[in-house]
């Protein structure tokens, strides 16, 4: 029988649900890391919510693990790489607190809008501070959402009834699916020009940490107020202190913090901030809700091997796992390469699939594609919600099989469509195990993927790899393997670089800048 510790405090219905299925759990919340990592090593499954922290060294002793579940979305606490070199899934449950989450952004707008906190404070000390905490309505004033996904669309909805203007900034935001939120698809200057009201629904990534600092927030319309319940690293608390202070800023509520769980901060102790301690999911519903699913995906992997929701493993059957593993491997390095390189929204994909890969089950590769695509934006996606993604942002999605062999004896192509441009990139298995990048945009090249690259279009000039190759060597890059390929001579030309070192942003302006280089991306896979 497989066993299960519960590590956190759980809805008591995780536990009911593991009995259920047949499968033994202990129920130990609060244990010091020296006396989890004592007791782990007899345990098949490890269920947490925020509070154990699942480090490499715990892993390391905990050699009967399979499967760790998280309810909730946020993983921060697992180190997923040493997971998954052990061989361990990591599950998630995405959907489970949305509403609440949403719920929690409006009740801390309405907070901010008329000084609740602040009123219940005085009220409470037996003052009668009437003039004092005069409000705003919200009827009429824009809100402008940054991240329309799952979260910020019910915000959005919900915003609506409550007679608000909605804008949205979302590079992943379709106008079609705008159009069906009733929202106006906006750019992030323009979002920040134009709100009253700026709420945070978007992932932490490279690319959004930070995002609202001292230059976005002087772009703001004066009196502007914010709410984050997403990620703390999302603002740059100094920037908005600064902000209030100076009158730019009204007032700011926030359920997220850079540093967490927060005793000491700079906006504590201001008039204008509302601060709850990261509450976004605290609903009864909620934890019912993803203490339930994670309790369900965990004894459907240990009882029948069924994965569901995983951040490191694709949805596979027994039977399918070991014929489905390379191309697999092939599937997701096709996705990633493919967004990240692209940077507006998306409006299709289209993926084709040829020869030996066209006889199998593809459905698990094409969400391995869609994962790859949309991780470099989107936070936790896995090869169930992958699609789910897509959908919700309206991304159109064909799939072809055509089993006669091509060039190759095996090839997935992906092209993808966004509102600027289509591009495609295929891919084969070299040996039957091996991905390769066979094609980019029409232009054959054969080159093996590796975890720092560097992508380029240029003109096939004469200097181009000698002005490239010393760049490279100034900053002291080692370069592992160089492929190129062209449309023709003295034409269009790519250049995919393999190197030893990541390409940071000093070095990627500075290869930009080279003499017939049309465009540079450092990729990382």
């Amino acid at each position: 029988m497989p066993k299960v510790l519960i590590s956190d405090n759980l809805s008591p219905r995780a536990e009911a649900v593991f009995r259920g299925r047949g499968v033994e759990v202990d129920v130990r919340p609060g244990l010091a890391p020296d006396q989890l990592a004592e007791i782990l090593p007899a345990y098949d499954g490890l269920a947490i919510r925020s509070a154990t922290k699942v480090t490499s060294g715990l892993l390391g002793a905990a050699e009967r693990l399979k499967v760790i579940g998280r309810a909730g979305i946020g993983v921060d606490n697992v180190d997923i790489p040493a997971a998954t070199a052990r061989g361990i899934v990591v599950m998630n449950t995405p959907f489970g607190n949305s509403i609440t989450t949403a719920e929690h952004a409006l009740a801390l707008m309405f907070a901010l809008a008329r000084q609740i906190p602040q009123a219940n404070a005085s009220t409470h000390g037996g003052k009668w501070e009437k003039n004092r905490f005069m409000g705003v309505e919200l009827t009429g004033k824009t809100l402008g959402v940054i991240g329309c996904g799952n979260i910020g669309s019910i915000v959005a909805e919900r915003a609506q009834g409550l007679r608000m203007r909605v804008i949205a900034y979302d590079p992943f935001l379709s106008a079609e699916r705008a159009v069906d939120l009733g929202v106006e698809k906006v750019s992030l200057g323009d979002l920040l020009a134009r709100a009253d009201m700026i709420t945070l629904h978007t992932p932490l990534t490279d690319a959004t940490r930070n995002l609202i600092d001292a230059a976005a927030l002087a772009k703001c319309r004066r009196g502007v107020r914010i709410i984050n319940c997403a990620r703390g690293g999302l603002v740059v608390e100094a920037d908005l202190k600064a902000a209030i202070e100076s009158g730019q800023v009204a007032g700011a509520a926030l359920d997220v913090f850079e540093t967490e769980p927060v005793r000491e901060n700079a906006l504590f102790g201001m008039d204008q901030v509302v601060c709850t301690p990261h509450l976004g999911a605290s609903t009864t519903e909620a934890q019912e809700n993803v203490a339930i699913q994670v309790a369900e995906q965990m004894s459907d992997f240990l009882l029948t091997g069924a994965v569901a929701n995983a951040l490191n493993m694709p949805s596979l059957t027994a039977e399918e796992a070991p014929r489905l593993r390379p191309y697999m491997a092939l599937a997701e390095q096709l996705g990633s390469f493919a967004g990240q390189i692209t940077q507006s929204g998306l409006k299709a994909v289209t993926l084709e699939y040829q020869g030996h890969v066209a006889e199998l089950n593809c459905r698990p590769l094409t969400s391995a594609v869609l994962k790859g695509l949309l991780s470099p934006l989107l936070e936790a996606v896995n090869m169930v919600s992958a699609p789910v993604l897509a959908r919700e942002r309206d991304v159109s999605l064909t799939e072809t099989k055509r089993v006669d062999e091509g060039d190759y004896h095996t090839l997935i192509r992906l092209t993808v469509t966004t509102e600027n441009r289509s591009r495609s990139v295929a891919g084969s298995l070299f040996g039957g195990s091996k991905p390769r990048i066979v094609s980019i945009d029409g232009m054959p090249i054969e080159a093996e993927l590796s975890e720092h690259m560097l992508f380029l279009r240029n003109a096939d000039k004469p200097g181009f790899i000698g002005g490239l190759g010393g760049a490279l060597g100034e900053a002291a890059v080692n370069i592992a393997t160089f492929h190129l390929g062209r449309t023709a001579p003295g034409e269009n030309a790519i250049c995919l670089v393999s190197v030893d070192q990541p390409i940071d942003d000093v070095l990627l302006r500075k290869i930009q800048s080279l003499p017939h280089v049309i465009s540079a991306n450092a990729l990382k896979f």
